[in-house]
């Protein structure tokens, strides 16, 4: 029978340059902030700042975490790294962090390549390898700089994302209480050019031409090599998918939304949050956030949000509570915990 497995402390850091609503008015004296804030929910967020990437963010909250727990690195057998910003296209961030957090050279470290939904599919894919490989404790780093890829004038990026990393040290449980209970997961790759980045990569590299920058309808300035959000098409996925998710991990496990003690979603966007507590009647008292003071974090969002809950006296262990993420690909995933 295997031991059950938990998630013992989650850190995170936020860059210290903190960005303001009025920060960005005062830089864009045309923009009518007045329309796009109560839709994004999101008052400030951090930005690193020039040569500051996710690496250096993640090992700061790692060395956080490491002593907090006062964890011994000996008993470390992965470090997961989930980030859409790495430092260079060839070495991984994971093993930047191991060499730099000077880990045994038998810790499992690598990356892999998702935003939103990260978090979920990094808990997944921690906890089977502790399952198959009986390691006692696992890294699980999710750290994006979305502020990298975000053209300053476009303003239905830089108003919604904010730049953060986190950790989570997933750990055998000491007892019953504290478990994962189920995962759900699910993709639809037709929706891969609504959020994109379309140049830099090997099919489309930089060029002159990419640099490029052009004018959408409503005047927001982007190029190639920027983030492209179709904000709409992000929204209809988000109605169309995510409940019918929710849904099917509850009815799988025999449960309905009065029998979670909480549930927290991705940090979308307020209107993403609004309609989905509507559509699926979470009432206020299940529901937690914190958009308005960090913005969306991208793979960070869902584990800032834990500790926030938690420190806020929001969620306290054997809560019964669900993790809802969505975003980029699209990609989804739900986690079932007792906390």
């Amino acid at each position: 029978m295997s031991v059950p497995i938990y998630i013992r402390k989650i850190e995170y850091i936020l860059p210290e340059n903190r960005v303001t609503n009025a920060d960005l008015k005062k830089s864009n004296p045309d923009w009518n902030l007045d329309l796009i804030v109560p839709k994004t929910g999101v008052e400030s967020r951090c930005f690193v700042q020039e040569g500051e990437l996710a690496s250096d963010l993640a090992f700061r909250a790692t060395l956080k975490l490491l002593e907090s727990t006062e964890t011994d690195r000996d008993e470390i057998g992965a470090l997961i790294f989930c980030t859409q910003s790495p430092d260079y296209i060839m070495p991984p961030n994971s093993t930047l962090l191991h060499a730099r957090l000077g880990l045994p050279k038998k810790v499992v470290a690598f990356d892999f390549n998702l935003a939103c939904s990260g978090f979920v599919y990094g808990l997944a894919i921690a906890k089977s390898m502790m399952e198959s490989f009986k390691f006692k404790k696992v890294l699980l780093i999710t750290a994006d700089t979305y502020s990298k890829y975000i053209n300053p004038k476009d303003r239905s990026a830089i108003t919604l994302f904010g730049d953060a990393a986190a950790v989570s040290l997933l750990e055998t449980s000491p007892n019953e209480t504290s478990k994962f209970l189920d995962f759900n997961f699910g993709t639809d790759g037709t929706g891969g050019d609504k959020f994109m980045i379309k140049a830099g990569g090997l099919r489309h590299p930089k060029s002159e031409k990419t640099s490029a920058l052009k004018r959408d309808l409503v005047g927001n300035a982007r190029s190639e090599e920027n983030i492209l959000m179709d904000g709409r098409a992000v929204l209809e996925f988000s109605k169309r998918d995510i409940p019918s998710a929710v849904k099917e991990i509850l009815s799988k496990n025999g449960l309905n939304i009065p029998d979670l003690d909480l549930v927290l979603f991705h940090q979308a966007s307020q209107y993403a949050l609004d309609l989905l507590n509507k559509t699926l009647e979470i009432p206020p008292e299940k529901t937690f956030s914190n958009i308005r003071t960090i913005g969306n974090t991208v793979s960070a969002s869902l584990p800032i949000l834990i500790r926030d809950a938690e420190d806020a006296g929001r969620l306290k262990r054997g809560d019964q509570i669900l993790l809802v993420a969505f975003g980029v690909g699209f990609s989804w995933g739900c986690a079932l915990i007792k906390w």
